[in-house]
This record gives C-alpha cells, sequence and structure tokens, in this order.
C-alpha cells in the first residue's frame, strides 16, 4: 500500500462524532513514559497477564471482583515464586472455591511466568524489555507474546500493553475494519503480511500526525462510527 488516507481526514470524522476537538481530545488516553514503564515491577506485569486472559470469554466485572482473591491465592504473581509452585499445588489452587475455577487458565499463569523469567534472564527485567521495545515495531512484540507466552495470541497480549500503558494501536473490530476498507488489510488479521501492513500503515501516521499510535488507533475506531 503506497497511498494512504490522510490522518487529518481521520481526524476530522473523529472531531465530527464527538461534536468539537476538546471532546475528542478528553476521550484520548496517553501513554506512559519509558521511564513509568520501567518502574512497573514484574509482578504487575504477571498480574494484568493472568487477569486479561481470565476476562477473555468471562464477564468483566466479575473477574475484576475476584482479582484480590488471585493476588492471594498466587502470592500477588511473584515470578520467582510461581516457578517453585510443584504440580499438584497448581492442581489445589485451580480447584479454589475463591478465585475463578478454570484449569486451563491457572496454567498459564505459570507458563507466562517462565516467558518473563526467561526475557530477565537477557534484560534486567520483563518491564525494561517491555519500555524500550519500539512501538514502530509493536507488532513484533505481539508475536513475541504469542510465541513464548500462553494466551496471548490475538488481542489479548495487545490488550495488555494498552492496559499498561505501552504505546500500541489496537486491531478492534472498527480498526480492522477500516484497514480492509482501504485494502490494507488483504489477508488474515494476524498473518505477517496484516500485521506489517498494519505496522506499516500506523507508522505513516504516526509520522504525519506525531500522536501516539494508541491515539490513531482511537481516532480510527472513533471515525467509523
Amino acid at each position: 500500500m503506497s497511498s494512504y488516507e490522510p490522518f487529518s481526514d481521520i481526524y476530522s470524522r473523529a472531531v465530527s462524532r464527538f461534536g468539537s476537538e476538546t471532546t475528542l481530545r478528553n476521550q484520548l488516553i496517553s501513554p506512559k513514559s519509558e521511564q513509568q514503564l520501567l518502574n512497573i515491577s514484574d509482578d504487575r506485569w504477571l498480574s494484568a497477564f493472568t487477569q486479561k486472559i481470565f476476562q477473555s470469554g468471562m464477564n468483566w466485572q466479575v473477574v475484576r471482583n475476584k482479582w484480590p482473591n488471585f493476588e492471594n491465592a498466587f502470592f500477588q504473581f511473584d515470578v520467582e515464586k510461581m516457578l517453585l509452585i510443584h504440580d499438584e499445588m497448581w492442581e489445589e489452587k485451580a480447584k479454589d472455591p475463591s478465585i475463578i475455577r478454570h484449569f486451563g487458565k491457572v496454567m498459564t499463569i505459570r507458563e507466562n511466568a517462565i516467558m518473563m523469567s526467561e526475557v530477565q534472564a537477557k534484560h534486567d527485567s520483563f518491564a525494561q524489555f517491555v519500555a524500550t521495545y519500539p512501538s514502530n515495531n509493536i507488532v513484533e512484540l505481539w508475536q513475541y507474546l504469542k510465541k513464548h507466552g500462553a494466551r496471548l495470541g490475538g488481542n489479548t497480549g495487545a490488550y495488555t500493553l494498552r492496559i499498561m500503558g505501552k504505546d500500541t494501536f489496537l486491531l478492534t473490530k472498527d480498526v480492522e475494519g477500516y484497514l480492509r476498507n482501504q485494502q490494507i488489510l488483504t489477508t488474515g488479521r494476524d498473518t505477517q503480511a496484516a500485521l506489517k501492513a498494519a505496522q506499516s500503515a500506523f507508522n505513516h501516521w504516526h509520522e504525519e500526525s506525531n500522536l501516539p499510535y494508541c491515539q490513531i488507533s482511537q481516532c480510527i475506531a472513533y471515525s467509523v462510527n
């Protein structure tokens, strides 16, 4: 794709939806700085990944209401402690009535702790790995989480990055629909070709607008509703 719709046109439609630029601006989120991301402890990343995994296919508020119980059951998601839990204890924890009993999802805690510990061995922390990852190639980070983590494919990994403050766009239904309408995406959403095409488009709009990737993503979603 050599030509993209000017971002100013996308932005204008988003402004029209809210009636004023000020109202739109109030809807846009701001990513955390690299230093703010570095200050997030790795246990918070494991907690966030796990919460998003449990929210998939479940009532989000039910998961949120039970989250303090999850924190207690899994030692505040301390990565090192997760690696010390033996198989029998994992089975017992999956039966804990104070949490949501789903063995498959509970076991992602161990798998993702392993993934994070491997990252820690190469970087000072998992937080540093994420904080310093360039947003102009954020789809590569998505793919890393999908390949090396558990149940972090699709939008799960990307949504968690967004929630934690990493500057990332999202391939929501609205954003994907827009990219397909513009013939930027012409293959399956998770193919290498599609991810590369989406990243290239967002890189173009980022350079054009100087806005964070997350805000560009939001403006596109708002512009098509």
